[in-house]
Formats: structure tokens, sequence, C-alpha cells
């Protein structure tokens, strides 16, 4: 089960390659996303380019916008009981998985990063995990998205989740064309027991 709200960027305003103001589930922190949709074209990724595939991709994705640095961030509290909750978490029994598609237009290297920091009760970080960017060359110069994931133990004592879409322009032009699609995090019982 995937913990976070609106990961497909399908949900409230969007559809263009203009920028939103708000992005429902995620607190625009930097800067103004783009909602854009594989239908827009004008270079943007389309449902023929290397990216996340059948329902996966929904209508929509992510990009930066117009901003030089565009930040989404998304606080997710861990379950409180069950078989990854706190107890578990905190006898090394939980493993999470963060993954998404991550990638760029043609051969700039615009881009996006994808984090998640573990925290505990006080809000201190506890455990970093950090995909892409992906570059250009990792794309083939190509306008695409790659999938990225990480997998390991919830740390114990953490009791949230921090999740940030950091997107970056690094060329010339006004469109941050860092692009993301189908962000997920998901908890799972390890059945080890320490």
């Amino acid at each position: 089960m995937n913990l976070l709200v609106n990961g497909d960027a399908e949900q409230g305003s969007g559809g263009t390659a203009e920028p939103v103001g708000q992005v429902v589930g995620w607190v625009v922190r930097q800067g103004a996303p783009a909602l854009v949709g594989y239908d827009v074209g004008d270079g943007y990724p389309t449902p023929d380019d290397p990216g996340p595939a059948g329902g996966a991709a929904g209508t929509r994705f992510f990009s930066g916008g117009n901003s030089p640095f565009t930040t989404l961030v998304q606080e997710v509290a861990l379950p409180a009981s069950g078989t990854t909750g706190h107890r578990a978490v905190d006898a090394g029994r939980v493993r999470y998985a963060l993954g998404g598609w991550l990638g760029g237009y043609a051969g700039q290297e615009d881009g996006v990063r994808l984090s998640v920091e573990f925290r505990d009760r006080a809000g201190t970080p506890l455990a970093l995990s950090v995909l892409g960017p992906v570059t250009a060359g990792e794309r083939g110069h190509a306008t695409a998205m790659l999938e990225r994931r990480a997998e390991a133990a919830v740390p114990p004592g953490a009791r949230s989740a921090h999740v940030q879409l950091s997107f970056t322009r690094t060329g010339t032009g006004t469109s941050n064309d860092g692009y993301a699609d189908a962000i997920s995090l998901g908890l799972t019982a390890s059945g080890r027991h320490s």
C-alpha cells in the first residue's frame, strides 16, 4: 500500500504545462510545480516515451514548472499498530520501499531527486535515502523517466517519514524539466526478529 497521497500527480488542478499553486497531498515549499498531462506534447513526455507503463502512468506527471528550484514535501505518520506498527519498527522487523520514475528532457541535465528521511518522535532525523537525479546520459539523451527504487529497514524509533521531491533547473530557458511520476512509499513486515 502506498503511504503517499497523490504520488501519481492525478489529483487536483493541472493537466497543462502551467504551474499550479497547490498540489493535493503535498506542501509546496519552494517554486511552483506543474502537473503536466502526457498529452500536452511540445517536448514533454508522452505515453510513447520511456516511463511508467500502463495504468501506473495515469494521465499526468510532476514537473518543476518554471522555477529554478521547486520542492514538494509530504509528511507521513508511520502506523502505530499492526505488523508495521511502532513495536515492529523498534524491533527491526519493518522494511520500507521508496520508488518512483524520475527523468528529464532530451540532453538537458534538469532533474529531480526523491528522498525519504525517517524521524523519531521528537523530529530528529534517523536515516535518509535519496534517489536521482537521473542524468541525461542515463536517459540516452532522450526525454524519458527511469524507475528508481530503494529498500532497507526502517530505523528503530522512527515515527514519521519526510518525503521530498526536489526539482532543479540546470540549463538555460524557463522550464524546469525535471519529471517524476508514480512516487510511492510502502512498508512491509520483514519477519526478522532481533
